[in-house]
């Protein structure tokens, strides 16, 4: 039980490190995107930018399915990527199906797996609310650069 939850902590590490890299990026991508900023930017600018931030994010959190699928077959728990990226998915979303189910020995890595992507898919729901919170302040006082 010990080595299942030292790998599954550690794996969720690796997570978050990837997690913070990628809302490292986009709040560089936005800061920049407020320094810049000389008038109002559009709403269609304003979409795709917050459209970005979603599927970046998003990216990072198959990512991380994938990264938790890459355990699962190392361990001897699945023959095929395939069904572990399924696996992952489910346990990381907390869906929950149970159709597929890992060994005994190995069980505790599914809900150290969904409280991993309960904590990522909180932390991309924050960003991208964030993002919001910014498009809308930039775009209802384009000159709060100029009373600072």
């Amino acid at each position: 039980m010990l080595e299942n939850l030292l790998i599954g902590l550690g794996t969720m590490v690796v997570c978050l490190a990837m997690q913070a890299i990628l809302v490292g990026l986009i709040v560089q991508f936005f800061h920049r995107q407020q320094v810049s900023r000389e008038k109002r930017i559009s709403f269609t600018r304003t979409l795709t930018n917050i459209s970005l931030v979603m599927l970046i994010l998003v990216t990072g959190n198959f990512f991380q399915v994938g990264i938790w699928a890459i355990l699962f077959v190392f361990l001897g728990e699945f023959n095929e990527i395939s069904v572990a990226v399924y696996h992952s998915a489910v346990n990381f979303s907390t869906l929950g199906y149970g159709d597929i189910v890992m060994s005994t020995e190995r069980r505790l890595l599914g809900p150290l797996q969904a409280i991993n992507g309960v904590l990522m898919i909180g932390v991309s729901t924050a960003v991208v609310m964030a993002a919001f919170q910014l498009a809308l302040v930039g775009s209802l006082n384009p000159s709060q650069k100029n009373n600072r």
